[in-house]
């Protein structure tokens, strides 16, 4: 009798979790899901038409299928023609290469967009959200470097002029808010980013969870801007929802 209950238990419970299972959202590598993810009232697509070169090149980055394809080369930007204040934002990237770098600019100053178009510097002013790849952090530490001042899960941090607040824990120099948790998948793997941007504050998922950010952003209005920055890399799913 007591093995009869023992079988029936095991039975009920994994029909539970077959069930749950199947009412669950599936979650893979090429498809993560957020807590938001850029579906519902309100949201609308980020298509190449809003966007303009700042100091790249025409084929840096290519719309194709659904899919901005980034070169990497040269080192540079592209903004959205428009500014915008309070908004969230989702989509996805994977890097293509080892060691690839890149990173999406919020709230980008345009002093210093117009600097860039002028041919002096290569990246602007504003609030920075990290995109590394994992084996960022391996190469750097191959020459005996010790990797305490970045990560490769969501780093967020102001770039010259700008100004932040970091959000705990905070890098060496005390501008950098650190990712609570690592959940940024490897080369080749899609990565999932909802940013949150209100009121000066900067908060940032990864796949699903969130990690990083920080407040007191100053400005707090500015430009979009996708990062080439040396390496190969694709966004998908660029959705915005702009907020009062």
């Amino acid at each position: 009798m007591r093995n009869w209950i023992a079988g029936t238990l095991l039975t009920v419970v994994a029909t539970v979790l077959a069930v749950a299972s199947e009412d669950a959202p599936e979650v893979r590598s090429d498809s993560p899901r957020a807590f938001i993810d850029g579906t519902g009232p309100g949201w609308r697509d980020l298509v190449e038409e809003e966007f303009v070169d700042v100091n790249c090149g025409d084929e840096t980055f290519r719309w194709e299928d659904g899919l901005v394809k980034c070169t990497g080369k040269p080192v540079g930007v592209i903004r959205t023609k428009e500014q915008f204040t309070n908004f969230e934002l989702c989509l996805q990237w994977r890097h293509l290469k080892d060691a690839g770098n890149s990173g999406v600019f919020v709230w980008a100053i345009p002093d210093s967009i117009q600097q860039l178009e002028q041919g002096k510097g290569r990246l602007p002013h504003g609030i920075e959200v990290q995109v590394l790849d994992l084996g960022y952090k391996t190469r750097y530490e191959k020459g005996g470097k010790k990797a305490d001042w970045f990560t490769c899960h969501g780093d967020v941090f102001p770039v010259g002029k700008a100004q932040m607040t970091p959000f705990p824990p905070v890098a060496p120099n005390k501008k950098r808010s650190f990712p609570t948790k690592n959940t940024t998948r490897g080369v080749g793997e899609w990565n999932h980013y909802y940013i949150r941007a209100i009121n000066g504050e900067v908060r940032l998922w990864v796949n699903g969870e969130e990690v990083s950010g920080g407040s007191g952003c100053k400005p707090a209005t500015g430009y979009l801007c996708l990062e080439s920055e040396g390496s190969p890399i694709e966004f998908k799913g660029l959705r915005i929802r702009e907020l009062p």
